[in-house]
């Protein structure tokens, strides 16, 4: 018996979606223990997030100053497309990620948080996380997110819950710091969205970095 739980403990923990070539190139694992976390429960998460992210490009700012640009707490809808707006307005350009895994460990693994939207089934609500860490043998994911410092999540678990919050993954990168593996198209249309948000100077530095 005890052989038996021992092996379907193990055939649990290697469950999940297979690893592609390009993830299984990857370190093993990656924790970005330095981006800043604040701690939130209203809005979705989404002030906290935005704060973590624009603290760590050494802004002076916490959540509770960006509920008013965020429109909150009179309009949750929309949140996504106001994030990057408003992130566009501190001079960060919006880069967005593809749906699948893949594209987030890319970024993670060099480096870059991903700001996702969960949605956590139907005991849960949806919120936005920081993916800041993963761990490919163990097979899971590392968050901010919520009033947790450190969420560990499966990758099936995550895959799921990222599903139903519609599959959003984006970065919020400084001008000079161009994402893993550069998408030069979407990298420019967040440089044109920064143009739109007033920051000019930013524009012109972050179509640089792309020879544009």
């Amino acid at each position: 018996m005890p052989v038996i739980l021992a092996s379907l403990l193990w055939l649990s923990a290697c469950s999940g979606p297979a690893l592609s070539p390009s993830v299984q190139a990857l370190p093993e694992s990656v924790e970005l223990s330095g981006v800043p976390f604040f701690q939130q429960r209203a809005y979705q998460s989404a002030p906290a997030t935005l704060a973590s992210l624009l603290t760590a490009q050494g802004e002076v700012i916490t959540p509770g100053l960006l509920e008013k640009p965020l429109h909150l707490p009179e309009d949750e809808k929309g949140l996504p497309e106001r994030i990057v707006e408003v992130a566009n307005r501190h001079g960060l350009v919006g880069y967005p990620l593809q749906p699948n895994l893949d594209a987030l460990l890319v970024q993670v693994a060099a480096g870059n948080p991903v700001l996702v939207h969960l949605d956590e089934g139907w005991l849960g609500s949806p919120r936005f996380a920081l993916l800041i860490g993963y761990d490919r043998m163990k097979r899971h994911v590392i968050l901010r997110a919520g009033a947790e410092r450190r969420v560990q999540m499966t990758f099936s678990d995550f895959l799921g819950d990222w599903r139903e919050g519609g599959h959003w993954a984006v970065l919020l990168q400084s001008p000079v710091n161009v994402p893993a593996n550069v998408d030069r198209a979407r990298w420019l249309q967040g440089a044109d969205a920064l143009d739109r948000a007033g920051q000019a100077n930013a524009a012109a530095v972050a179509r640089r970095q792309v020879g544009g």
